[in-house]
């Protein structure tokens, strides 16, 4: 039998979403992706910004596994928060029924993408940084054919390119700061941040889930919304989104930093 419905309008009201176990939330969140599947306009992004509130904190640990890497912990997670929103509009339930098994690497590959625009430290070839989005795609669409992590020959494959351009994409992680993501947490936690992506942190407050995200993407100007659109739901470069919104890379580089800004400024209103 499924179990009751969670009180959404009541957790709504107080900014913040239900506390859930587990596995009570990926049945919530199965749940709810059928019935937006089966809903159109605001009745289907109803039961989505749900799916989105009842995990932004498992969408706020994969960004804290990339914290104090040169870029501000702010911006990554709000690079994190819209990565969520665009697993839930992609997520294909008949390829496999584990949200969390598309959702990770999806998240995994915004950060990635935000991190080789805006935080090289040692820069690699032209080659690498442009593959390095499909590698990340790609990475999420076969982690849920698989229902595992795919092998470099697999994304090579998938792909039609050379293995060593996928090896040299995930190893370019590395130019944004030396720590590893396999490597343990300096803490003295001997698991490798890599190992628990994905995992809830029992410490989160549970302020971090007062981001309403939809009504903040309401509240951007047309060309801040489009230049959000075009980067983190189209996949379009930084140069493809100076030419259609009239401004050069440079300026849209300053754009989205400007962006994630307000956004983050409204989180904390």
């Amino acid at each position: 039998m499924e179990p009751s419905p969670v009180s959404y309008a009541q957790s709504s009201a107080h900014g913040a979403a239900p506390a859930l176990s587990e596995s009570r939330r990926r049945i919530e969140t199965a749940r709810l992706l059928s019935r937006a599947r089966a809903s159109v306009g605001d009745t289907r992004a109803r039961y989505e910004n749900d799916v989105i509130r009842i995990n932004m904190e498992v969408a706020l640990d994969v960004a804290r596994r990339y914290h104090g890497r040169g870029i501000a912990d702010e911006d990554i997670d709000q690079v994190a928060y819209l990565g969520l929103i665009k697993a839930v509009r992609g997520f294909d339930p008949t390829l496999g029924d584990d949200f969390l098994s598309y959702a990770v690497p999806t998240l995994r590959g915004e950060i990635r993408r935000y991190f080789r625009d805006a935080g090289w430290t040692v820069r690699p070839p032209r080659s690498v940084q442009e593959v390095q989005t499909r590698v990340s795609n790609a990475e999420a669409d076969l982690y849920q054919r698989l229902g595992r992590a795919p092998r470099p020959s697999e994304i090579a494959v998938h792909l039609d390119i050379p293995l060593a351009l996928v090896i040299d994409s995930i190893n370019a992680i590395g130019c944004f700061a030396p720590d590893s993501l396999d490597a343990p947490r300096p803490e003295g936690d001997p698991e490798a941040p890599a190992e628990k992506l994905g995992d809830l942190d029992p410490a989160f407050a549970s302020a971090e889930a007062r981001l309403a995200l939809q009504p903040l993407m309401g509240a951007l100007s047309p060309r801040d919304r489009r230049i959000i659109e075009l980067r983190f739901f189209e996949n379009r470069t930084q140069a493809q989104i100076g030419a259609e919104v009239g401004v050069t890379q440079e300026q849209v580089s300053r754009l989205l930093t400007g962006i994630l800004a307000k956004l983050r400024r409204s989180l904390a209103a």
